[in-house]
């Protein structure tokens, strides 16, 4: 499923329109970025678990040259499945 199947989803379920349900599911993904993005977790109930995720600085190496380079720590968003949502 798409993002455009999930709003069409969404606005059959809800009674909404297509519009209305595709602002609705852009402001559920934009919180939940700007959260993860702040470093909070954001925790839905039977759904699962959006959390910020920090990779350590590393040195890796150019695979052109050999030459070893510093990877900076970067964190990213990771999601753990709850419990009845991993049953499905």
């Amino acid at each position: 499923m798409n993002k455009g199947e999930l709003t069409k989803a969404v606005a059959a379920a809800s009674g909404l329109s297509q519009s209305d349900a595709g602002k609705a599911v852009d402001a559920v993904f934009d919180t939940i970025a700007d959260a993860v993005k702040s470093r909070k977790q954001v925790a839905i109930a039977g759904f699962g678990t959006f959390a910020p995720k920090t990779r350590n600085a590393r040195t890796g190496r150019n695979p052109a040259t050999g030459e070893p380079i510093k990877i900076p720590e970067k964190t990213s968003a990771s999601f753990k499945p709850a419990s009845a949502m991993k049953d499905l």
